[in-house]
């Protein structure tokens, strides 16, 4: 069966400056089976309600300025699934989830950068989910819930946030020391994900040290919700990559094993 991920996509430049997150995120991609689709969820695409794209052929979206120009060069060609995203749809409906398609959107830099890593040949069609505006923790928690049973042997899903997130702390070098207050937040993370502390992580915002200063806003933290939502009580977890870059932002990723759903 097909793990859960949680991924920190970092900033944009991720993807012309991979790190150590970049090749651990590929070495993963390639002991999975491949899936049918993989379902992301990004903060980089917030809206009014729940929607799903359904394009055929999502196009690679560069929702970003002032960076250098070889990567807005990049492209992400990958297929979508429009036929999953509407039984995606169906299953929420389902679920009590009020949620629409959107056969325009594309995939932004929140979803192609972490799967340019992932999935680096394109091969593995993506759907995005959006993002409400104002939804708690708790309610992304309550998604994931419902997607659980959906097709676990067949779909990645996908939580692309950020682990830590203070853009007015950012530093422009990339290897700049990791601030003390990021390490901690990340570490505190860590040890309760160790324990399958869910609830904790989910609340994290509140019960967290240096939550607020971690996160001056939630949206790059919220995915981490909706993933341990659809991991449940999950059997194992497997850091991916543990990095703090540009001295604040986390780039830790995790996999986590569906209980009674190994092999």
């Amino acid at each position: 069966m097909l793990p859960v991920v949680f991924i920190s996509h970092g900033a944009p430049s991720f993807a012309l400056d991979p790190g150590s997150a970049g090749p651990a995120l590929t070495r993963f991609g390639s002991t999975l089976p491949k899936p049918a689709a993989v379902v992301v969820l990004s903060p980089h695409w917030q809206s009014q309600g729940l929607y799903l794209s359904s394009s055929s052929a999502p196009e690679t979206i560069h929702d970003f300025s002032g960076f250098p120009s070889a990567l807005y060069q990049l492209q992400y060609p990958v297929a979508g699934a429009p036929d999953i995203a509407a039984q995606l749809q169906q299953h929420l409906q389902q679920q009590g989830f009020s949620a629409g398609l959107n056969p325009n959107r594309g995939l932004d830099h929140g979803a192609w950068v972490p799967l340019r890593y992932l999935f680096p040949q394109a091969d593995v069609p993506v759907i995005q989910l959006s993002l409400p505006v104002r939804w708690s923790s708790r309610q992304l928690y309550q998604l994931g819930q419902a997607l659980a049973d959906f097709a676990p042997e067949q779909i990645l899903f996908v939580g692309s946030g950020s682990l830590t997130h203070n853009l007015y702390e950012f530093r422009a070098y990339a290897d700049e020391p990791a601030a003390a207050y990021a390490a901690e937040f990340s570490d505190w993370i860590a040890n309760r994900l160790s324990q399958n502390q869910a609830l904790q992580v989910v609340d994290a915002l509140e019960l967290a040290p240096n939550a607020k200063r971690a996160h001056p806003t939630d949206e790059h933290f919220l995915p981490l919700s909706f993933v341990l939502g659809i991991a449940g009580q999950y059997s194992t977890m497997q850091p991916l990559v543990r990095e703090i870059r540009h001295s604040v932002l986390s780039m830790d990723a995790y996999a986590f094993e569906r209980a009674g759903q190994e092999g």
